[in-house]
């Protein structure tokens, strides 16, 4: 069996030398203790020298991706006929494998085998000391440093992390600092909280005035304006603060200090943040500004890998828990995460954010593709990307704007036409009511004679309706009588029963027929 190691002076072949070790690896820490005992194990069979450091350095990023290079294969081929091969990385292995047809292995026998011959490297390999391992390795750790990051030393994103992070943390300090001020000084002067509303400029009055008995002889000129300078001397004299003591004073401005040199430095950390988003990304920094760009390139942890990412990508970026939870839920999913606070989805309408927002990360992963792997540093991609989305923006703006005015215009219409149907109704009332009135007034010219009669026909018409009633009661009570005495007549003569039976329907009949003719007269009469 043969061991792959690789030294940064090159390639080397080990040959084990009893393979039976090999089943007791927790053992193998004992048999390198020493050189001598080490030789025991192992010898060295092949070893294949670099050239110079070039070859090291793609020979040292192949391995990285474990991938073997062209010098390899060949020493590989010339050294392992019919042999199995130790590696330490099982997809070298693997890649080996394909591409020699070696049968490689990879467990914990091999890795512990190597972890001895790295202690006794110098002592195994002949020619190879310790004074020329040790720059050749700090050599090639450079160079492959160097080619990892594939920019020069002015594109390195993580200043721009480190910044980022730094200024969203002194934000939070400052307000904080900025409030414990305000809450502080505000038992000794609480109106002065009201007068002025900017935090920096309350800590600049505050150190400049101290007690605020001071206020009236002091000149505000430089920290306030003339109207907010003259309400402040005002407030003090007339203030329902509290005194404080001259200690209390003391701790209060020395707050203030802290205030405004946080502040201070947070402007210089903003002029240093926005000048290395233009030396690293100027086209991001000109679609959608230095600071949403650097919180993107620090989410996405690098400017390479952001650009690595699809622009719906980038457009929900920040946004990652409401996009699972939207997921989860069955929900809408968010249109933006922190491209949201780009100016120009801030300026869009709301119903245009959601389309401004995926137009905008479109043409923002462009823009970091050409900032991270173009070697030009321009930002005439994302100002021409830019002026674009400008001319969309108010184009729509002013398409937004004719479909308002063309609602209102209907709208009014509608008013108007309704406000003509009410006057038209209004109009028509009044008239019924005059004609209401000449009736009543014709009526009451022509005298009570009329009416008069009129209530006499009513009076006779219910005493007939009566008379009508009473009738119709009567007849019904002969009818029951009549019924009665058939019932007795019939126990005793059947037949003659049947025949007075038919008679007296036939009776019955004639009677009901005869009324009903007498009712529609005297009703006619009484229309007549």
């Amino acid at each position: 069996m043969l061991v792959l190691f690789e030294t940064p002076a090159g390639f080397a072949l080990f040959k084990v030398l009893d393979e039976g070790k090999l089943s007791r690896a927790e053992d193998f820490w004992k048999d390198f203790e020493s050189s001598e005992s080490a030789r025991q194990v192992v010898k060295l069979k092949a070893f294949s020298k670099f050239e110079n450091t070039a070859e090291a350095l793609t020979a040292a990023t192949l391995l990285i991706d474990s991938k073997p290079s062209k010098g390899l294969r060949k020493f590989l081929r010339a050294h392992c006929e019919g042999e199995t091969l130790g590696v330490g990385d099982s997809k070298l292995g693997n890649a080996i494998k394909e591409k020699l047809k070696i049968d490689c292995v990879h467990n914990n026998a091999v890795m512990e085998l190597m972890r001895g011959l790295r202690s006794q490297l110098t002592e195994l390999i002949s020619g190879l000391g310790v004074q020329d391992l040790a720059p050749m390795s700090l050599g090639l750790s450079h160079s492959l440093s160097r080619y990892k990051l594939k920019f020069s030393p002015d594109k390195v994103d993580t200043m721009i992390i480190q910044a980022i992070g730094l200024l969203d943390e002194l934000d939070k300090e400052l307000n904080t600092y900025a409030m414990r001020v305000r809450e502080w000084y505000g038992w000794h002067f609480p109106e002065l909280a009201k007068i002025v509303q900017d935090n920096i400029q309350y800590a600049k009055a505050v150190k400049l005035m101290g007690n605020r008995a001071n206020a009236v002889n002091l000149d505000f000129s430089e920290v306030l304006p003339e109207e907010v300078e003259a309400e402040l001397k005002e407030a003090a004299v007339i203030s329902m603060g509290t005194e404080v003591n001259d200690l209390d004073l003391a701790n209060i401005r020395e707050l203030c200090d802290q205030v405004l040199s946080l502040s201070e430095y947070r402007g210089q950390l903003y002029d240093y943040l926005r000048s290395r988003m233009n030396t690293i990304a100027p086209n991001l920094t000109a679609l959608v500004g230095e600071l949403v760009g650097a919180r993107l390139i620090a989410h996405g942890g690098s400017l390479l890998n952001l650009a690595k990412q699809p622009g719906s990508t980038v457009q929900v970026l920040g946004a990652e828990k409401a996009l699972f939870r939207a997921l989860k839920t069955k929900h809408a999913t968010p249109k933006y995460g922190l491209i949201f606070h780009a100016s120009l989805v801030g300026q869009a309408a709301p119903k245009l954010k959601g389309k401004i927002s995926r137009s905008l990360a479109a043409k923002a992963a462009l823009a970091i593709r050409y900032d991270a792997l173009a070697d030009n540093q321009d930002n005439s991609m994302g100002l021409e990307n830019r002026a674009r989305h400008m001319i969309i923006f108010l184009f729509c703006r002013l398409i937004i704007h004719l479909l308002m005015c063309e609602k209102k215009k209907k709208k009014k219409k509608k008013k108007a036409e309704a406000n003509n149907i009410e006057d038209a109704e209004v109009v028509e009332e009044p008239e019924k009511k005059k004609k209401r009135k000449t009736v009543v007034e014709d009526i009451n010219e022509d005298g009570g004679a009329e009416l008069a009669e009129e209530q006499k026909k009513k009076k006779k018409k219910k005493k007939s309706e009566a008379e009508l009633e009473n009738d119709d009661q009567k007849f019904q009570n002969g009818d029951e009588e009549l019924r009665i005495k058939k019932k007795k007549k019939g126990r005793k003569h059947s037949e003659g029963d049947d025949y007075a039976n038919e008679e007296a329907e036939e009776h019955g009949e004639t009677e009901k027929s005869s009324k009903k003719k007498d009712k529609k007269k005297k009703k006619e009469k009484q229309r007549e």
